[in-house]
This record gives structure tokens, sequence and C-alpha cells, in this order.
């Protein structure tokens, strides 16, 4: 490690982008502290459905998205590798593709011009007619009218991963500390103070990645953050008979298979604030988007319902970087409904420029130098 750069690194934060970060600074060599007043993925990451699916994911966000996305795609199947062989703990990872689907010749012909356009990057992709949809997946609705389907996408199961994150941090001498939450941040002679509920802590540097409640946090004369809560509720239902085959993704709600034969359905998008509540609307819509979608939903049994609150930015792009305004202060926050997707290049970029000095190209697009006094 540069001597020049910090050794003694706090990380506000367990859920699943700051477990993956302070595993990447403590394999690194950098001393770890995790801050979270509950444990390891009980925050916004229990109520994920994992999915790894950037090309789907960014039908409505920028190139700058995109790129960042596909880039952590790549980096999945050797960050769950090494992730377990470090942990010595198991990770549910699939990468069997998915499949979105159009229930309308409007959605359809929005999902030709997706293809058209994913084609020109050499993804592997097939666009399917009503009847080749229904082949694909015997389990679909009538009323389909084709989809498309993105083979290299896949699903992780977001609680194991980051279980296994936090375990694989302090298997390289990491420690955690639960049951307090930070309240704030500041700088003194020898670095960075951060006030707990608990008491005080110091260290060289701090990386805020508290989501949702980053902007709780007061942060010596630098602005907060602009995060903020979106509810998003989140269906574990009991499957009877032969199993989904992939992800499926449909108008109004997408549908995730497990290995053990239960099927994820979810999930809203509510602005509520901090209100963690599932709630029967909730509920009962996506139940009515599932049956839509995939009629044999009405018969499955419901295992629970979970929400969780994802940190939502301005612009629908992370926070990621050090502050201009606080010397060891470093941002990763702000990932909103794609944390798990992008863990892997968020724990890359964070621990490149805090202990390498490397500010990646990609921090010009999600940076906190886009807002005013970060």
């Amino acid at each position: 490690m540069n001597p020049s750069r910090p050794s003694n690194i706090i990380v506000i934060g367990a859920g699943v982008v700051g477990s993956a970060v302070a595993w990447e600074l403590a394999r690194r060599g950098a001393v770890v502290r995790t801050l979270d007043d509950r444990p390891p993925a009980m925050g916004a990451t229990q109520a994920s459905a994992g999915m790894l699916a950037p090309f789907t994911e960014s039908k409505d966000r920028n190139d700058a998205f995109l790129e960042l996305a596909v880039r952590s795609l790549e980096l999945y199947d050797g960050f769950v590798k090494n992730v377990v062989s470090a942990s010595g703990l198991p990770i549910g990872y699939q990468r069997t593709g998915t499949l979105e689907v159009a229930t309308s010749r409007e959605h359809m012909a929005e999902l030709e011009d997706l293809a058209d356009r994913l084609k020109g990057r050499g993804v592997a992709l097939r666009l399917l007619d009503a009847r080749a949809a229904r082949a694909e997946e015997p389990h679909l609705s009538a009323k389909v009218a084709g989809g498309l389907l993105i083979e290299t996408h896949g699903f992780v199961n977001a609680v194991e991963l980051t279980r296994a994150l936090a375990m694989a941090a302090r298997c390289q001498g990491a420690s955690a500390i639960e049951g307090q939450r930070a309240r704030r941040i500041s700088r003194s002679p020898d670095g960075v103070v951060v006030e707990t509920s608990g008491g005080t802590l110091s260290a060289d540097a701090v990386v805020l990645a508290a989501g949702s409640w980053s902007a709780q946090l007061e942060i010596e004369g630098v602005a907060r953050p602009p995060v903020r809560p979106v509810r998003g509720q989140l269906l574990h239902l009991a499957w009877r008979g032969t199993g989904l085959r992939r992800v499926l993704w449909g108008e109004h709600c997408y549908m995730v298979p497990w290995p053990d034969g239960t099927l994820l359905v979810g999930a809203t998008m509510e602005e509520v604030g901090f209100d963690e509540r599932t709630t029967a609307g909730g509920v009962q819509g996506l139940l009515e988007a599932a049956r839509a979608l995939v009629p044999e939903a009405a018969d499955a049994g419901l295992l629970s319902a979970r929400a969780g609150l994802r940190p939502g930015s301005p612009d629908a792009m992370p926070v990621i970087g050090p502050s201009r305004a606080m010397d060891g202060l470093v941002y990763a926050t702000g990932h909103f409904r794609n944390g798990v997707l992008l863990a892997p290049v968020t724990a890359r970029l964070v621990a490149d420029a805090m202990l390498s000095g490397r500010i990646d190209p990609a921090l010009d697009a999600v940076g906190p130098q886009r807002f005013e006094g970060l």
C-alpha cells in the first residue's frame, strides 16, 4: 500500500455496497472498521432481488450508467468466486439470462428498438415472437406479444453475498461496530472523526456508504449528499410445480426464481420518506402484476413481504468518489435500485482512489463534484 495513502479507514454502512468496499480495502491491506446500527444486509439489501441486468436497467438511464453497469457485470464471476473463497460461505449466483416480456404491440416495438441498439454493442440476445417466448417460458400468459432474451444477465442472492463480503472482510482483519449509528463527520489534525450514537471514532479517512441514510449525517463544512429514500416492496412466494426457467421482466413487475423453488416478485417504487413498512396495497399490486404475467402465480404461497429504502439521487446515478470539500471523505452512495449490480465496480473505484491515488475516468460521471458543496 502507498504509505502516503490512508491505512485506517471507517466504512459507514454494512449493506452490499459498504460491505464490498470494506472487503476490497481490507484485502488491499487497509485497517478497516465498518459502522452500522444494523447487521450486514439488514437495510435495503434484504429487500433486493439481486438482479444483474444492466441492459434492461439502463433503458431509462444514460450511457455512462450503462458503461459502469456492464463493467461491473463483467467483474461478477471473479468477484463471487473470490468472495466465496475468502469467506468460506456459499453465495447463490446464476447467469441464466433474463427474459423481458411484452404484452402489447407498443412494448414489443420498444424491445425491437432496444435489440437493434444492443446488437451494435455485440450483446448476446434473442428477440422472440409470442410463440417463441412461450416456448422459452411455458408459464407465461397467453396475452404475451413477445420478448427479449438477454443471455448474459443473471442474479445473485444479495443477502448471502453481503454476509459473505462481511465475513471475507473480517478474515482480512476488518472489524465491525454494530448497533451504533453515525451522527457526524468532522476533520481533526490527524484525520477524520466520526461521532456515533455510542461514542467517537478516529481514522485517516471515512467512506460514506450509508445508502438512504447518507443525507442524515451532519458533515462539518460539507453539504449533505442529495440522496433520498425510495421504498421498494418485494414478495417471497412458495412456488408449486415446475419453476420458472429464468428471471422474467414484465411491464409492472419482475420475477426471480431461486434454486430452492421459491420466487421473488418485485418491486414497487414509492416516494414515502423513511417509511419501511410493507403495505396491503403494495402486496396486492405486486400479486396482480405477477398474475398478469404468469397466471399460475395466483396459486403460489405467500412466504413474506419485505420493504427496503433505496437511495435515490437527482439524476438516478450513484455518488462515488472523493469529496472536494473535505479531505479524507469518500462517497459510495446513491445507487438507487442497482447497489447489488454496481457493488464490484464501486468497491474497485473507491479502493483505487483511496489506496492507489487512481481517479478512474468513470468518476467523471458519478463523482460528487456534480453536486455543489460535496
